[in-house]
Parts: structure tokens; sequence; C-alpha cells
């Protein structure tokens, strides 16, 4: 068996972003920029008005006051869209909207407000600085600038300055798909009642749900038979779509783990198997036709721990996402545990984290065996408790994965 940070280097070593691949706008949403970005034009295109009300001279108005109001003479409307065909000349003004294009002449604009209007004319009773209430063209983004820099995860804002730029593909990496194959005879879909002995699949659902919220794309084939002929077709099949390949179940030394054995005749380079670990020990991980693959075991919190652990961060370095790893604090354990075998191995507790005055408090959020979903389901955090340890006593500090916050290394 290797260790955790064996295993894990060993992962990370082996997986590459995806190639670039240009895509539309709408779908480029938190995928990661593959190149920089450089405006060709000014935004805003053109002078523009940022309110809605008259455009004027400034001049005209430097001597307004409540006493001795200026009235200006009103000569046309222009619309957002439209572009006066007047220009604004001395004691005069046109009625403007907001995002309009300036018309020659003036270089101020009265918000609407600020005005008083009579038949064809406009009262206005204070002084006004030239330019106010004006957007330059170019003001916003000048022609030239980079206005997304290769390695920029995409957010809502970005997408909407590269439209304002012209830009509708932009160059990303893509988003990673991946094939999950779940194994185990015994299982039945979660819509049916079980029969003696056998369960319902909850694997296909948190993994599936897993590979969704790491921002990947899945495609499960559940409960492919427990025969090596059987994986070895659903293998074949996954390698036609998949860039990463995950199974649950079927990895042990049983009679019916059949996935080693499958992978062995596709003729899979196998990187390890097994991980000085407690849930996820019997790990696997391969590379088949350029794609790895990992063999998770069939318990669900084990198949859980290890998708955290292990594959999230795959696919994010796949992805090029910049940041891998969740945030890693020190916490003290508000209740005990203890270790039930002799062999020394890292143990992942499922834990309810919190952070009180600047520290870190967890408590164990129910029981620890692998087949114990319910835990994993109320546990907000990983605690690691390294492998020379023999017990955690409460007050003990150990390390925590938040596995509920986002990558911050």
């Amino acid at each position: 068996m290797i260790s955790y940070r064996e295993a894990l280097q060993c992962v990370l070593e082996t997986i590459a972003p995806l190639p670039a691949r240009q895509v539309a706008l709408a779908e480029a949403l938190g995928r990661v920029a593959a190149e920089d970005v450089i405006a060709r034009e000014l935004v805003p295109p053109f002078t523009n008005s940022g309110m809605d009300g008259f455009a004027v001279r400034a001049a005209d108005l430097a001597t307004a006051t409540d006493e001795a109001p200026v009235r200006l003479r009103v000569l046309a409307n222009v619309s957002a869209g439209q572009v006066a065909t007047l220009e604004v000349t001395p004691g005069a003004a046109l009625r403007i909207m907001t995002g309009a294009p300036l018309p020659g002449g003036a270089d101020a604009v009265v918000p609407i407000e600020r005005a008083v209007v009579s038949g064809d004319t406009v009262e206005l009773r204070q002084p006004l600085r030239a330019g106010a209430n004006v957007r330059p063209a170019g003001e916003d983004i000048p022609a030239g600038t980079q206005v997304v820099a290769r390695g920029t995860t995409l957010r809502p804002g970005d997408l909407g300055v590269l439209a304002e730029v012209g830009h509708t593909r932009v160059a990303v990496v893509p988003c990673a798909t991946v094939a999950l194959l779940t194994t185990g005879d015994e299982l039945v879909d979660a819509a049916e009642r079980p029969g003696p002995g056998r369960i319902r699949d909850s694997n296909v659902y948190a993994v599936s749900g897993q590979v969704a919220a790491f921002g990947a794309l899945v495609r499960a084939t559940p409960r492919v038979p427990d025969t090596r002929t059987d994986m070895e077709r659903a293998l074949r099949a996954a390698l036609e779509y998949a860039d990463v390949i995950v199974t649950t179940g079927g990895i042990s030394m049983g009679d019916r783990d059949c996935v080693k054995d499958a992978l062995d005749a596709l003729g899979a380079e196998r990187m390890f198997w097994r991980v000085a670990q407690k849930p996820a020990g019997p790990l696997g991980f391969w590379r088949l036709g350029g794609r790895p693959v990992f063999g998770l075991p069939g318990n669900p919190v084990a198949a859980m721990i290890a998708m955290e652990e292990y594959v999230r961060p795959a696919l994010r370095r796949m992805m090029a996402m910049p940041r891998l790893h969740r945030p890693e604090r020190v916490a003290t354990l508000e209740t005990g545990w203890e270790r039930r075998d002799t062999d020394r191995r890292l143990h992942f507790l499922r834990v309810h984290a919190r952070e009180e005055g600047g520290a870190w408090r967890a408590r164990l959020s129910g029981a620890q065996g692998s087949g114990i979903l319910s835990s994993m389901a109320r546990a907000n955090a990983l605690a690691l408790v390294p492998e020379d340890t023999l017990s955690a006593q409460p007050g003990a500090q150990v390390p925590i994965h938040l596995i509920e916050e986002p990558e911050d290394h």
C-alpha cells in the first residue's frame, strides 16, 4: 500500500489539462480561459448620456440660479438607439434618454429631475460643469485593453465584458466528462423495493451528484453486472466519450471483484492499487487508452471520500482550475475517537466543524462505519487522523478539510 500523500501526488502528476476549445459565451460560465482576450474596440463605442435629461452647453448655465434661471429652447428628442440630426447651439438644448449618443455641440447633460419644462422650453436653475452626466467613448474599456487573462475562471461579469467587446466565442478548457460505472449484483434501483439480500444503489446518485458539484459532466452506467466480460464491455464503451472513468465496487479481492481483471485484460497501466487509509483503502488508479480510471470501493462513504480527496482535485487540474484543494485548518475535537484496528492507516473522520472566535472546533457527525452514509450527509468536513495516532481524545488537535468550502490552494 502507498500513503495518501503519495497516491494524491501520483494522481495529480498523471493528470494534464484538456485541450482548449472554442465555445459560445453561453457555454463558457465557470470554464477557464485558455488565452488572453484583447478588446478590439471602445466600450462604450460612442460618447453618450448617462442620464435621462437634457443635452446642453455647460457655458449656457454658468449664471443659472434660483432667482435668475436660464431658459433654453428644446430643439428635439433623442432616444437611446437614435442619433441626433441637430446640434446643440447656444441657447438651445435637446431632450435625451440614457445611452443615447451625445449630440454635437453639447458637453453636459442636465438630469430630468433638475429641469422645469414648459412647452418647447426648459428652465434650469443650477450651473453644470462640462462633462457632467456624460459617458465618454472608451470610458469603460479602451481599445487594446486585455479584458480576460489566460487562466481566468470565467464569471458572469466576464461574459458580459466579452459580449461588450464583440467576442461571441472564447477559447476555454472544456468541462470534463466522467463515465460512472457502478457495480454490484446486489444493487437495485432506488425506485425498487429490494428483495432478499438486495439493497438500493445509492452510489449512482451520490457520486453523480459529486461530479456535478465538482463542475464536471457525468454519464452514469448503473449496476454493471459483476463479470469481467460485462465490465470490459462497459469500459470500452466509456472510452468512446469519457475524459475520466470512475468505477464503484468490485475493486477488492473477492471472487466477484472484476474491475482489476477487466482493466488488466484491456491493457490498462496500473498506477497504484490500495492506499493506507480508511475508508477507501482498496482504491485503485489506472490509465486506459490515455484516460485516467479511478476504481473506487463500493461502500458509499468510501466512494464519496475517494471522490472528494482524489477525483475532485484531478478534475479541477484537468479543467485547468487554478486552485485544486479545499481549505485545510486545524480543529479541536469535541468528541473522542479510538482506532478499532491495529494496522497503521490514515483515518478520515466525518465531522461537523465550526469556527468560533478564530478557532475551529469539530465533532463527529455520527457513526464512522464506511457504510453509514447518514454521517457523511451530516458532515461538512473531514478530519485526518495520522497513521501513528491510536486515539484522539476530546481536546485533541486534528487537521480538517472543509469539504463544503471553495478551494483556496
